[in-house]
């Protein structure tokens, strides 16, 4: 489609650009200089004519300063030297030149008074030259955005044909859109074509994402429902205390190993099939991971406090956060056990404060901390595995989190809106 190379097309339009302007400008001072000297000579004619029948002429010639009309003496006096002269006040145009014997000299006088135009007819010269100057540049600014326009097309059609692609949710044939074959081999089939083939791997990696996150969703989980499925039966029989300690653990590990694969799972989705927007409410969340994870506080003489902030008591369902409420949950349940699990015995309480759009996780780490303590300090890492993997949720969903430590106190924040 196109034949030659981008720098080429472009090097071609400037150059015809600059000798289409060239051309006009050369024809516009040609037909300025032919119209003046027709101005010129109409004038010197007309001059001529109102003097007749006795014809008169503009031309004289001196071969010494007395002759010189008076006007001119003075001047002629000072000894100007060979040349040409113009004598605005008198009207005159005077040439000096030496004689033979270059000992004494001529002058050549040209009396332009009737001829030159006057300073009226000067205003309006200018005005029609400065218009036709401002023409020819419209004109060649026209020209100009026309031919660099069709140099630069095949960019701007590969731009625009980009940015009809949504980025956002790509499918499979959005790299057949881009046709790379139409911008022939130059510096944009190139751009093209490597865009073309980076758009149909990143097409083939999302495919195989989805299929390897279906597959390894079914075969994690279908090991853990069987787990769960021999835990209930278990639980139905006569066991031990013991037994029945060792099922708990077994429960426990199984929930903990559900948690991760679909943590994993949900980290890995590059979609997750319009979940995104899904209004949920907050507290049962709260209170599930709290449930889940309190068996890490046996043994240990630790109280958790559980404080509504803004919220009415039997308004539990206000809380409400957008987005998706499996890796909401996911984020809650590892705030909610590193504190469990990091608090040292006797050194409560962890404390959970909720508010409208925010949850506050402390834990005490020593014991001389001041309970009414509230956390200013900010820091973007994770305390551990589990607050790393909540930064990450919360960056993909849309939420902050920010973790609080010092020497005696850890306070984890999740805001939504």
């Amino acid at each position: 489609m196109y034949r030659h190379g981008l720098r080429k097309r472009v090097a071609i339009a400037f150059a015809l650009c600059v000798a289409v302007l060239s051309v006009a400008w050369g024809f516009a001072f040609f037909a300025g200089i032919k119209l003046t000297e027709d101005h010129v000579l109409q004038r010197q004619l007309e001059h001529a004519a109102r003097s007749y029948p006795s014809l008169t002429t503009n031309l004289s010639g001196y071969d010494k300063v007395e002759h010189l009309p008076e006007s001119l003496r003075q001047w002629a006096q000072t000894n100007p030297g060979p040349g040409l002269y113009e004598l605005d006040t008198q009207e005159l145009h005077v040439a000096v030149l030496f004689t033979d014997n270059k000992q004494s000299r001529a002058f050549v006088v040209f009396d332009v008074a009737g001829i030159e135009a006057e300073s009226s007819e000067d205003w309006w010269w200018l005005l029609i030259i400065s218009g036709a100057v401002g023409t020819l540049g419209i004109l060649g600014f026209g020209l100009g955005v026309v031919v660099m326009r069709r140099a630069v097309a095949p960019v701007a059609e590969l731009a625009k044909v980009v940015a009809d692609i949504d980025l956002e949710h790509l499918s499979a044939a959005d790299h057949k859109r881009i046709e790379a074959s139409r911008f022939g081999d130059d510096e944009v089939g190139i751009l093209a074509g490597a865009i073309e083939k980076t758009l149909e791997r990143i097409s083939a990696f999302v495919a195989r994402e989805r299929h390897f996150t279906d597959a390894a969703s079914h075969e994690l989980r279908t090991p853990v429902t069987v787990i769960t499925g021999a835990l209930e039966l278990l639980e139905q029989s006569n066991l031990s205390a013991a037994d029945q300690k060792v099922v708990d653990r077994v429960r426990r590990a199984t929930l903990d190993m559900k948690t991760t694969i679909e943590m994993f799972l949900c980290l890995a989705r590059e979609t997750d099939d319009g979940l995104y927007d899904e209004t949920f409410s907050v507290m049962p969340l709260i209170s599930q991971a709290i449930d889940q994870q309190r068996h890490l506080l046996n043994g240990k003489f630790i109280d958790v406090e559980i404080d509504l902030i803004d919220i009415e008591i039997d308004d539990r369902a206000k809380p409400v956060a957008c987005g998706h409420p499996q890796a909401f949950s996911i984020a809650v349940n590892n705030l909610v056990r590193n504190a469990f699990e990091n608090t040292p015995d006797g050194q409560g309480p962890i404390t959970i404060h909720i508010k409208e759009h925010e949850l506050f996780v402390t834990n005490q780490v020593r014991g001389d901390a001041d309970d009414k303590h509230t956390p200013t300090q900010e820091t973007p890492h994770g305390y551990g595995l589990g607050l790393g993997i909540v930064q990450r949720l919360c960056e993909r969903y849309g939420w902050h989190f920010s973790l609080h430590t010092d020497e005696a106190r850890v306070a984890a924040r999740l805001l939504w809106r």
